[in-house]
């Protein structure tokens, strides 16, 4: 089966995607305890039991989006995610002067992988997905 150019490349953007909630996911497993504490310290309740939803989005909806699964559901919820996660963690306009920068600069990184995570939404996950392979009229109809 003939692969096109953007197939391969939507496949390299989901993988690039992915692999990014998935080591942030990884990473905030492997020191839960100090995870859950710098959630609760920025106000978010029940912070070891979000915590663990967290996981399970950033990890799975990682592996999901690498897979191409459900992609456009899955591409929609992180963004939700992100959008409500970036203004309590990365809300630049609270910190003090020599923190803002940094802060402003994680912002603005979130605000892009909304814009990349509705751009998969809006196209799909190529044809180089188990989406593609779920539809067989995939090639013709366009939609994953």
């Amino acid at each position: 089966m003939h692969q096109s150019r953007q197939d391969k490349l939507q496949l390299l953007g989901r993988l690039l995607f992915g692999v990014l909630f998935i080591i942030a996911g990884v990473r905030k497993s492997m020191a839960f305890a100090g995870s859950a504490a710098y959630m609760a310290k920025n106000g978010v309740p029940m912070a070891e039991e979000l915590l663990v939803l967290t996981l399970i989005l950033e990890i799975g909806g990682g592996l999901l989006l690498v897979l191409g699964w459900h992609t456009r559901l899955i591409a929609a919820v992180l963004a939700l995610f992100v959008v409500v996660v970036t203004p309590i963690f990365h809300g630049f306009w609270t910190f003090e002067p020599a923190l803002m920068a940094n802060q402003l600069n994680h912002f603005i990184k979130n605000c892009a992988v909304v814009g990349g995570l509705l751009y998969i939404w809006a196209h799909g996950a190529g044809g180089i997905s188990m989406d593609a392979r779920a539809v067989p009229e995939f090639e013709e109809s366009g939609d994953s």
